[in-house]
């Protein structure tokens, strides 16, 4: 029997503007967008991972109650949640190509631990960490 993780979400503010960061910015796909009253599932995929999916969540009812998905949101964009990482072949080639499309980082290219690491954040303030492999 084959195992294993086909999605993993991340709480987003707005849907609409994380996927246009994540399709247009980081070059991620659309692989489901469907709608079911106010409740939408959201994922992407990165083009080299076709078995994976980030869920692209908004905290909202009836998933959470109201207060518990402010309180969320409020976490999100402080910056609280821990950060995903985004494995590359050059860091310092995928920080030029990503500043071009409008990536604001955290942090530029810096060598530690033997591996060359970013930062930056998207639009609802999930960190994220780019590693060169």
């Amino acid at each position: 029997m084959k195992q294993g993780i086909q999605v993993a979400g991340i709480y987003v503010r707005d849907q609409d503007e994380a996927l246009q960061f994540y399709v247009e910015k980081l070059g991620f796909r659309v692989h489901t967008d469907i709608r079911n009253g106010d409740y939408r599932w959201l994922t992407v995929q990165h083009p080299e991972q076709p078995d994976f999916q980030l869920g692209l969540s908004k905290p909202q009812p009836p998933v959470v109650d109201a207060a518990t998905a402010q309180a969320l949101q409020e976490a999100v964009a402080k910056g609280a949640m821990p950060p995903l990482v985004l494995v590359v072949k050059d860091c310092r080639a995928a920080y030029q190509e990503m500043s071009s499309r409008g990536v604001e980082f955290t942090q530029e290219p810096t060598e530690r631990y033997g591996a060359v690491d970013a930062s930056f954040r998207d639009p609802s303030g999930n960190g994220w960490k780019l590693i060169e492999r």
